[in-house]
């Protein structure tokens, strides 16, 4: 007679432990939502979790949405490929909008951002290798959902903490 999951795990078995051992895969869990204003983020692989060399996840900017301030990642790479809508990327000097199927790859160091300056909402696929995982991006919601908006400084923190590099602003007349 099989034992019902609660008895099993008061049995000392994890019902987990017995399906990998009989070589099932576990179910598959939703992931929870990041929210950081307007932006979503649901991490599909945390590879500071997981083990894994890469992190991905997936990424819905509405039109408008404020974005992250331009930034570089001192130890990691960045790819993007959209899946529904236009997302614009700059990349160095480089400024592309993605529709979906396309990409862009951000090599670390390189000074990158995106934005949707159109009129629907974009999503795409992010992969960071190696991961910074979805730990950076709860502190950054904690840091923006403050009453009276996010402070700079510790928005500034939270992102070197990471290895991310703010960009220098843009000299007055520079295109944007």
């Amino acid at each position: 007679m099989k034992q019902p999951a609660a008895d099993s795990a008061a049995a000392g078995q994890v019902p987990g432990r017995a399906r990998a051992e009989k070589g099932e895969a576990p179910p598959p869990v939703e992931p929870p939502v990041i929210t950081i204003g307007q932006l979503e983020i649901r991490y599909l692989l945390d590879g500071t979790v997981d083990g894994a060399a890469s992190g991905m996840f997936e990424l819905t900017v509405p039109p408008g949405a404020r974005v992250p301030p331009p930034h570089s990642h001192s130890d990691n790479e960045e790819i993007m490929y959209c899946l529904e809508g236009t997302l614009r990327t700059a990349v160095g000097d480089e400024v592309r909008d993605l529709k979906p199927g396309e990409r862009g790859y951000t090599p670390r160091g390189v000074v990158h951002g995106f934005s949707n300056p159109h009129g629907s909402v974009a999503r795409a696929l992010v992969i960071l290798t190696p991961d910074i995982g979805a730990q950076y991006f709860r502190d950054v919601a904690a840091v923006v959902g403050v009453p009276g908006g996010p402070d700079p400084a510790k928005m500034a923190e939270v992102m070197r903490r990471y290895g991310l590099v703010l960009a220098p602003p843009k000299p007055a007349g520079a295109a944007a």
